[in-house]
């Protein structure tokens, strides 16, 4: 790193030239992350939880079959590797005839991992709401689904917020595996900016700041709605 620095220093054109890949470098990794990455998590994260809540009603469910089908997803998708669930949908399903659009890849197969990981969380916050507050609810006449919606999921809400926050911090992050499917993300933009400028410390020292501000921002947020949610403890 030191001889890295000292040859920068010791040469002004050299200096120059990466002010200027650093200056010209930043827009197209900006849109990136405007255009592609923030969309792709926010998206992804909105599918995923929404089935990150039916796959957890389903592991605390009477019926043996969603149980079963719950434990299948959430045991399939825990125990392999989030790359290879990638090329299976965008370069494994063309095989059987079945060709999705690259950004609709990554979707699908964020969604689904945030789906199993968050099920998890949204499962345990659930289970950890005593049972006296399902008493209390059904001693006043609502029913299983009643006492479920307005007494425990938004304690549930509350307790999971934190590692919900997490993941979605962590998602943000996660994005950058989109790029081997061809969406052209932020980290995308910079394989390709290194492919011609050769700068690899620098551009993805960029991605990497950037990809720092954006969780550094998110991390302020989640800090703002656990205060919120704690007044009403």
């Amino acid at each position: 790193m030191k001889m890295y620095l000292n040859s920068i220093f010791a040469d002004p054109e050299r200096t120059a030239r990466l002010v200027d890949i650093a200056k010209t470098s930043l827009r197209p990794l900006l849109e990136g992350a405007v255009m592609n990455t923030i969309p792709l998590t926010i998206i992804s994260f909105i599918i995923g939880l929404i089935l990150a809540v039916l796959t957890a009603l389903a592991r605390i469910s009477h019926v043996k079959f969603f149980q079963i089908i719950a434990r299948i997803y959430v045991s399939a998708i825990r125990g392999t590797p989030l790359l290879v669930q990638l090329f299976i949908i965008f370069y494994g399903l063309p095989n059987i005839g079945v060709t999705i659009d690259p950004f609709i890849s990554a979707v699908i197969g964020f969604s689904l991992s945030v789906g199993a990981y968050a099920s998890e969380i949204i499962r345990a916050a659930i289970l950890s709401i005593p049972k006296g507050q399902w008493e209390a609810g059904y001693s006043i006449g609502m029913s299983y689904t009643q006492a479920l919606k307005r007494i425990i999921l938004p304690q549930a809400a509350r307790v999971s917020l934190p590692p919900l926050s997490n993941s979605f911090i962590s998602l943000v992050k996660d994005t950058s595996l989109a790029s081997v499917v061809l969406v052209t993300e932020m980290f995308r933009r910079a394989q390709e900016i290194t492919a011609a400028n050769y700068e690899f410390l620098l551009v993805y020292s960029e991605a990497a700041l950037i990809y720092w501000v954006i969780c550094f921002f998110l991390s302020v947020i989640q800090g703002f709605m656990e205060r919120r949610l704690d007044r009403y403890v």
